[in-house]
């Protein structure tokens, strides 16, 4: 059976990974793009690398027949979607890529986003997005809210080791180093070439950074009691790839057990022999998360590092993820390409 999909936000960088990856599903065909400042363009003229694929051309929102629709991606910015989500039929299926469902309670949101939820209704509705945690809800679910990039990287690393009560809840740091492209397409000057060549920066330092609103909920959840970690992203000149570096108290051989028997059959999440490091590029373009452990010089403390695409993993793989197991499909379909090297 081929499921039709809709992309609202085909123009933007997570919108783009969505057609490179949907152009390899045996399940999906694409029927509608939106680009709504881009209405009316083929996609090959947004995004030359998608030339030899056969596409709709972009359009705006409400010129989209949505009974021609089984499923939609909403790769809308933030408070875009909201708005936009509300007013889809209430049978559509909806992956949504911003961050407009992903705080349950409405004032986290209005915290970390600096405005009120215009959806308040629909919160209780969506189901976060990492999959390999909420998997069965996903299942059922008509609306899945996927997760920050960063938030999904350090989850990974983090959620089985507090779930297991193998490190002090309150002594842990992630330092994270991120891709320009998490940034997306528009416009801004300390992304130019000349700004960020040959340097690298923090930001939303300080307990600043909105993903913190999602590693507050999730960690607090599992610990049954407030977790609040030390977290600074940092960008790097790349244009793939976060690489989190999470600094924990526990004992080095429990955390990496605790990974191994974690992630043992999950067919995205590689955790690498005792000591081995990972890299960026070994994850690059692709759906897969390598975790790796190290212990500290000091007794009782250990270094876990994560890589994974920030595009694809990070969001628009993930969401194919979400969508196949929505469909009721294979959760690999259309995922499982190499990463692209070097």
């Amino acid at each position: 059976m081929t499921y039709k999909i809709a992309i609202l936000g085909a123009s933007g960088y997570t919108g783009a990974e969505l057609v490179r990856l949907i152009s390899t599903h045996p399940s999906f065909e694409i029927v509608a793009l939106s680009g709504d400042r881009k209405a009316g363009l083929p996609m090959s003229s947004v995004y030359p690398h998608l030339r030899h694929l056969d596409l709709p051309a972009l359009c705006k929102i409400e010129d989209i027949d949505f009974a021609n629709v089984d499923l939609a991606f909403c790769a809308l910015p933030h408070a875009t979607s909201q708005a936009v989500i509300s007013k889809l039929p209430t049978t559509l299926k909806i992956v949504d890529l911003s961050a407009d469902f992903r705080l349950r309670d409405p004032e986290a949101y209005a915290k970390w986003y600096g405005q009120p939820h215009t959806a308040i209704e629909m919160q209780s509705e969506a189901v976060y997005g990492l999959t390999e945690f909420y998997r069965e809800d996903i299942k059922s679910a008509r609306l899945v809210a996927g997760t920050g990039c960063n938030a999904a990287t350090g989850q990974f690393i983090l959620r089985p080791l507090i779930a297991a009560g193998v490190i002090d809840l309150d002594e842990i740091i992630l330092d994270l180093k991120v891709g320009v492209s998490g940034a997306g397409r528009s416009l801004k000057e300390p992304f130019l070439f000349g700004e960020l060549h040959d340097n690298a920066f923090g930001y939303a330092v300080g307990g600043k950074h909105r993903h913190l609103g999602e590693f507050d909920q999730e960690f607090s959840k599992i610990a049954g009691r407030p977790v609040e970690i030390q977290f600074t992203p940092h960008l790097i000149p790349a244009t793939h790839g976060i690489l989190a570096t999470a600094y924990v108290k526990g004992d080095a051989d429990a955390v990496y057990q605790t990974l191994v028997d974690q992630y043992a059959d999950e067919p995205f999440i590689q955790v690498l022999p005792m000591g081995e490091v990972p890299a960026l590029k070994h994850v690059r373009a692709s759906n897969y998360c390598h975790i790796g452990v190290a212990a500290d010089r000091r007794t009782g403390r250990a270094i876990v590092i994560a890589v994974l695409d920030n595009l694809a993993k990070g969001s628009s793989g993930q969401a194919i993820q979400n969508a196949n197991l929505m469909l009721g499909l294979d959760e690999t379909s259309g995922l499982t390409l190499a990463p692209v090297y070097p």
